[in-house]
């Protein structure tokens, strides 16, 4: 006959006991567990904005009159527009747009003044990065409401009847790059780089921290192989699943989302590895502190997660305050979203992205140097 067994509180109290016990000798781990909530809590709560305020503005300024004056004032007064520089040409403009300085151009035609005395309704072009759709549409509203506060003061008296109904001037939107506001433009080609990002961290970190678990890497202590040819040899791999990964996204861009490819494929693939090795040294990096693999998943997701929220992927770059900008400023993801974008959808060379990508070497030393250094003492 079988025996009944009951319920035990000294039994249950200590296996209560044995988890806590794991739990506080398992430190990379708990912190993991308090550290993850705490960073979407700081991230959601204070650094993403789906209302960008502030975006870099040029102003051309064709007619320097008090009326232009009083429309660029009533811009910026809006919080929308923030103008960090005033241009000459049109060329300026151009070449400021491509580069992804700012993020409006602002021009007001010869003879903004006399004609808005006239009561003819001057046209003002506002010119726009229009690659994120939605770092620019809350802003195209803001500019219709100032232009037409921007002269309810000076058109009083025997003016007020050029207040016309429409506004006292005519506003043309000039989208640049996506003229449309097709949210696909943006997304695919930024996908290429979350992908590489969260696929290359993961797997690198968990293939070598598996190798420790099966007791493996024992073998390959006691065979002829330097530390780095052991990295240099994981890591190759790796680089070619990435590479085939950025076809994949490439061919379905193309031909399922019609996203237009305007630059230079070669250059986006050659570019592209330094992107790839940094992030292949994260997940060496993070192999070699790792005791498992739940905690190598848990440290890539640690990383990931700032990438994909800091980086300008999921939340307008310019809309975060000033230290998330800065933090974001050293992820190469970053970097690399707006090599990306600048290649595909601007037709960006290499001068044009060079400014991006010293920033991505410079952290592919960093982690690659990081991820060497402590694997050979993990060895030793």
């Amino acid at each position: 006959m079988a025996r009944i067994v009951t319920f035990s509180l000294i039994r249950f109290a200590a296996m209560v006991s044995k988890e806590f016990t794991q739990m506080r000798r398992d430190r990379v781990t708990f912190g993991m567990m308090v550290g993850i909530p705490l960073l979407q809590l700081i991230l959601f709560g204070y650094a993403i904005n789906s209302d960008p305020k502030n975006l870099p503005t040029a102003i051309l300024d064709n007619d320097r009159s008090v009326f232009s004056r009083d429309m660029a004032m009533a811009m910026q007064n809006s919080s929308y527009f923030k103008f960090t520089q005033a241009i000459g040409t049109e060329a300026e403009a151009d070449e400021l747009l491509r580069l992804g300085r700012i993020q409006f151009v602002v021009t007001f035609p010869v003879n903004f003044g006399r004609d808005l005395a006239r009561g003819d309704r001057p046209v003002v072009l506002l010119e726009a990065d229009a690659t994120d759709p939605s770092a620019t549409s809350n802003a195209v509203s803001a500019i219709r409401q100032a232009a037409t506060d921007a002269f309810t003061r000076d058109l009083t008296g025997p003016l007020i009847a050029l207040r016309p109904a429409n506004g006292p001037v005519e506003l043309r939107l000039h989208a640049r790059y996506n003229p449309e506001a097709v949210t696909q433009y943006n997304i695919v080609p930024g996908l290429m780089g979350v992908v590489l990002t969260m696929t290359l961290v993961i797997i690198t970190s968990l293939a070598i921290t598996r190798e420790r678990e099966r007791g493996t890497m024992e073998n390959l202590l006691i065979t002829p192989v330097r530390p780095v040819e052991v990295l240099l040899g994981k890591m190759l791999p790796y680089i070619v699943v990435g590479y085939i990964q950025m076809g994949l996204i490439i061919i379905a861009a193309m031909t399922l989302f019609k996203v237009p490819v305007i630059g230079s494929l070669p250059l986006l693939f050659l570019v592209s590895f330094p992107f790839i090795a940094a992030n292949l040294g994260v997940g060496i990096t993070f192999s070699t502190i790792a005791q498992n693999q739940l905690q190598a998943v848990q440290m890539s997701f640690f990383f990931f997660l700032p990438s994909i929220l800091l980086s300008g992927f999921m939340f307008p770059f310019q809309g975060m305050p000033e230290w998330a900008q800065w933090i974001g400023s050293v992820l190469p993801l970053t970097h690399y979203l707006r090599v990306v974008r600048g290649i595909v959808l601007k037709g960006n060379t290499f001068v044009d992205i060079a400014p991006h990508m010293w920033p991505i070497g410079l952290f592919l030393f960093a982690s690659l140097g990081l991820g060497i250094k402590r694997y050979r003492q993990t060895l030793d």
